[in-house]
Parts: C-alpha cells; sequence; structure tokens
C-alpha cells in the first residue's frame, strides 16, 4: 500500500513533533529563555509553563498541600497556527489547521530544534513522537461507520445499533520501526448537525535508541511519518479519501 503525501481538504486539526529529553543540571530556565529571545521575531507571545504539585499529609493534622514550578515556556507564531514548548523536559512543535504539507512542517520544526539543542545541549534524548490529530467530518445520515472507516468498534448484533458516543484506544508495535503506534477514536462534536465528526489520534513514539545526532535523529522523523502515513491510510476507506481529496 503506498502512502498518499497531499490531501486538498487534509482533516489534520494538530500536527507534533515531540522531543523529550534529559538536560544537563546546569541548563535553567534562563537557558530556555534564551531559546525564546532567539525566535521572538517570528513567535512574539510567550507563556511561563507550570506544573502543579500536591502532597496529602495524614495523622492528626490530616491537611493537603499545593505548590507549583515553572518548567518551561510556550510561545506562539504571530498569526496563532505554530505553538511551541520549549522544557526542561523537552520540546514540542505542533501546527493547527489549515495544515501546510510535511515539508513546511517539518523544516519549522528542524529549525526550532537546532536552536533549543545548540543551546541546552541535551545529554540523552528519552522520547521521540510524530503525532497526527484529524477530525473526519461526515455527512449524515451515516448507515454504517465501516463505510468510512476500517479500524472502529464494532457493536455485538444483540445490542441496539445506535451510538451517541464512543472512544477507543488500540496500542500497536510498529516492529519495522521498533516504534509503538498509539491510535485513538472517539466521537467528537461536530462543525454542523448535518455531520458526524470522529476523531482519529495517530501517535507513534519511540523511547529506546535514540540518536543525538541531528541527521540521524532527522532520518528517524521522516521514516516516522512515512509510517503515519501508511497507518492513516490503512484505517480510512474510498469514501473517506474521496471526502478530504
Amino acid at each position: 500500500m503506498q502512502a498518499r503525501k497531499h490531501y486538498s481538504r487534509a482533516p489534520i486539526t494538530e500536527a507534533l513533533i515531540d522531543i523529550q529529553v534529559q538536560l544537563p543540571q546546569d541548563v535553567k530556565l534562563d537557558v530556555l529563555a534564551q531559546v525564546y529571545s532567539s525566535i521572538k521575531t517570528k513567535y512574539s507571545k510567550r507563556e511561563e509553563m507550570l506544573v502543579f504539585q500536591g502532597q496529602m499529609i495524614a495523622g492528626a493534622s490530616f491537611g493537603a498541600t499545593a505548590s507549583q514550578s515553572q518548567i518551561g515556556y510556550r510561545v506562539v507564531s504571530d498569526d496563532q497556527k505554530q505553538i511551541l514548548q520549549v522544557r526542561l523536559d523537552g520540546f514540542t512543535f505542533s501546527r493547527l489547521a489549515p495544515y501546510d504539507c510535511w515539508e513546511t512542517f517539518r523544516d519549522e520544526a528542524k529549525r526550532l530544534w537546532s536552536i533549543y539543542q545548540s543551546l541546552t545541549n541535551p545529554a540523552a534524548i528519552t522520547r521521540l513522537a510524530v503525532r497526527y490529530i484529524n477530525r473526519l467530518d461526515i455527512p449524515l445520515p451515516v448507515s454504517d461507520l465501516n463505510n468510512y472507516l476500517r479500524t472502529f468498534p464494532e457493536v455485538s448484533s444483540d445490542l441496539p445499533q445506535g451510538l451517541s458516543g464512543y472512544f477507543m484506544q488500540l496500542q500497536i508495535p510498529q516492529e519495522k520501526l521498533e516504534t509503538m503506534l498509539v491510535l485513538n477514536q472517539a466521537l467528537v462534536p461536530p462543525p454542523s448537525p448535518d455531520f458526524i465528526s470522529i476523531l482519529l489520534d495517530l501517535d507513534l513514539f519511540v523511547e529506546q535508541d535514540i540518536p543525538k545526532d541531528e541527521k540521524e535523529l532527522w532520518e528517524i522523523v521522516e521514516q516516522m511519518h512515512e509510517q503515519k502515513n501508511k497507518a492513516f491510510e490503512a484505517c480510512i476507506t474510498e469514501h473517506t479519501r474521496e471526502l478530504i481529496n
């Protein structure tokens, strides 16, 4: 099966490249601020990223405490369509709809990663992921989901066949790349009452033997994107292709 590269009405609502890292102990928030300073001409909006921690205290004086700490920055492009997270534990770049093409998205991720990597000098890369979140808008009436999806929940014939909602997750090892594909599928609110909308979330990741070398790293990202494309094509039918082509 040959994976298609581009649809004129691509259902992508968000595409992400996530690189989790282990940083040297001397890398602090001021270094992440330098990353922002290097890109702020295109990413003018910056927000602090906080993590909240709670603690339960047992005994005669039972109670709870909570604290928060900053782990990085979230920066947004001027058009609000591209979002970068630079954190003490990693880097996430995402593109919101409308999605142009893989090459444009990948090249901007590479540019931003090069800045992050050069300033933070990660000791190791612990997780690498390529994730695409799609929303398939299918016109009503829909007699059977298998007209549009090849991977879907099957309801016993002894049960009523109407669905008001569902969520399904599959975790599928990808032996060729030694990666894991997490496939999430669910009913989500449609853009109008004339449609039914289905979330198709494809998250492909690897957690071992990830090279720090930039060329080798992006070769793996390229392979993961190709595998993601194959997974998407494996999930849909020709009826769906007609809707998005």
